[in-house]
């Protein structure tokens, strides 16, 4: 399974949540903790951020190298400061092919998204389902072959067919529609997922058979001051708090976190 990253908050210098934290998500990708499938994370990964100052299209740096072995992300990591930042590290699923179009997190309609775990046996079972789904402009837009990605283009098709429609009410539907098709075709599902549109974040831990990936949150830390970190795994040793199990977590542009239960 993947490893995930998603910060909130005051603009910060990407090295500081990449690289200098003792378990970080380049430690991560190759000394995991509480990975449930696979060993490491080797198979490419991502960062996305968004402008500090301007609105723009978010911004998104892929390899297929393991982030460990990027010589680029040092320079990168010193430069680039946002205010809110996503990162995955891939440990691609059995039958994945490696390449840039499989790497997360994913970018459209000024959205960052990122998934980290799987639709059992997707290919067989919901790849066809999911795309009936979709209008032809989002089925269009996929480039890769993922069920992260194509969770992804389902919440994209939720948010363009309502008007109005909120980014949590957009993921809560989105995973509730994949559950009953996972259902319809006996497969079973788990998703964490973190969203973002450059001012607000949601994320889940859900999964239609438990237990679900681990997911952790963290909140006006010293290290990390008004701001709201999200990951697999804790970073550093604080008071992270463990997202209950089939959970949406909301965080506002003033930071407040709201964590409401599926039904």
């Amino acid at each position: 399974m993947c490893r995930i990253l998603g910060y909130l908050g005051a603009p910060i210098i990407l090295d500081y949540l990449l690289s200098k934290p003792e378990h970080s998500l380049i430690v991560q990708s190759y000394q995991p903790r509480e990975m449930t499938s696979g060993v490491v994370s080797a198979d490419g990964y991502g960062i996305g951020w968004f402008h500090p100052q301007r609105e723009t299209e978010p911004f998104v740096y892929k390899n297929l190298l393991p982030i460990w072995d990027d010589i680029n992300l040092t320079n990168l990591g010193r430069y680039i400061e946002s205010g809110c930042v996503m990162g995955n590290v891939r440990s691609a699923t059995t039958g994945q092919s490696v390449d840039l179009s499989n790497c997360q997190p994913f970018r459209g309609e000024n959205l960052l998204f990122t998934h980290n775990g799987f639709i059992k046996d997707f290919r067989k079972t919901l790849y066809r389902p999911i795309r009936e789904q979709l209008s032809d402009r989002i089925y269009q837009s996929i480039d890769g072959t993922t069920d992260s990605e194509h969770i992804f283009a389902l919440l994209l098709n939720n948010l363009a067919s309502t008007p109005g429609m909120t980014l949590e009410q957009a993921v809560y539907k989105t995973l509730t529609t994949i559950a009953e098709l996972a259902k319809a075709h006996q497969t079973s599902v788990s998703a964490n997922i973190i969203v973002s549109d450059g001012h607000r974040m949601v994320a889940t831990r859900y999964a239609t058979t438990s237990p679900a990936p681990s997911l952790y949150w963290l909140r006006d830390d010293p290290i990390f001051p008004k701001a709201v970190v999200i990951a697999s795994e804790p970073l550093f040793t604080s008071n992270w708090i463990r997202f209950p199990e089939n959970t949406i977590l909301s965080v506002g542009e003033d930071l407040e976190v709201q964590i409401d239960q599926f039904l």
